[in-house]
């Protein structure tokens, strides 16, 4: 049995469909457990990565999991995964991980989760990627409201991954202990900026969209009105300071999957009715 947590997030919901299309099984752990969003062939199960013990239930024989970062007690999580007998584990952490920058606030809990894992004694895999393209998903309100997109950093370039390729790599890591002791940095086929990234959408859409920079007043206020101030100063760090590229394309997707990663026109096609 592979255990999935976060199996209802972007990431997770493509590696349980992943898992059980391939006959893998496989328990999806959510806080509510609805096995209506999930697919034929996965087992949902409910718990809170906040609460340890809320997870025994999830994990009698699970021989991998597949781990979400920055949640409270994570050793006793890892203990408690080991003391079910599993096998090894996967962690999703994220591409700042590696700068060691303890006092970004999001590098800080990727740092934390993969200290954690790799004091647990449990053989593991660490995955990297860059942004998501799911990200532009918060481009939608604008998008059904009229044809321009505002959004912050016009001159970053961010080679965006689809969900699905990582979900691709994280299901090559838990069936097998070939990438055991390997940190996988992924990233999708393109750097682009957000202007790339809306010109494609609108070819896809048929739409003549355009595209405004924020400044970084504007978009710092929008948004400290919708996440904590750590979590603001940790993205303006990342992309107005610099401290982060993503711009990079890596060739890990196709050398762990034997396949290149999706462009982000395919994910716009995929997710076009998304935008209205």
């Amino acid at each position: 049995m592979i255990l999935v947590t976060g199996a209802t997030g972007n990431v997770g919901s493509a590696l349980v469909r992943r898992l059980a299309e391939a006959g893998e099984p496989v328990r999806g752990l959510s806080r509510g457990g609805d096995p209506s969003k999930l697919p034929p062939g996965a087992e949902a199960v409910a718990g809170d990565l906040n609460d340890p013990k809320s997870l025994l239930p999830a994990l009698a024989g699970v021989r991998a999991a597949f781990l979400m970062p920055g949640y409270a007690d994570m050793p006793t999580t890892l203990a408690e995964i080991r003391a079910a007998g599993a096998e090894r584990v996967v962690l999703l952490s994220g591409s700042s991980a590696g700068s060691s920058d303890l006092d970004n606030a999001i590098s800080r809990y990727m740092v934390e989760s993969e200290t954690a894992v790799r004091e647990s004694g449990l053989p593991w895999t660490f995955l990297r990627p860059s942004a998501f393209m799911t990200n532009t998903l918060e481009w939608a309100p604008q998008l059904r409201a009229g044809d321009v997109v505002r959004a912050p950093w016009a001159g970053v370039r961010i080679a965006n991954i689809d969900p699905s390729d990582i979900a691709a790599v994280a299901a090559a890591a838990l069936r097998t202990g070939d990438h055991e002791g390997r940190v996988y940095a992924l990233s999708g086929p393109e750097p682009l900026l957000p202007a790339d990234r809306v010109r494609i959408l609108g070819e896809v859409l048929g739409r003549e969209l355009r595209f405004e920079g924020q400044s970084d007043e504007e978009a710092r206020a929008e948004m400290s009105a919708a996440m904590p101030e750590q979590y603001v100063d940790a993205f303006f760090s990342f992309y107005s300071a610099g401290a982060l590229d993503e711009s990079r394309v890596m060739g890990t997707v196709r050398e762990v999957t034997g396949r290149e990663p999706g462009t982000f026109r395919a994910w716009a096609e995929a997710h076009a009715g998304a935008f209205g």
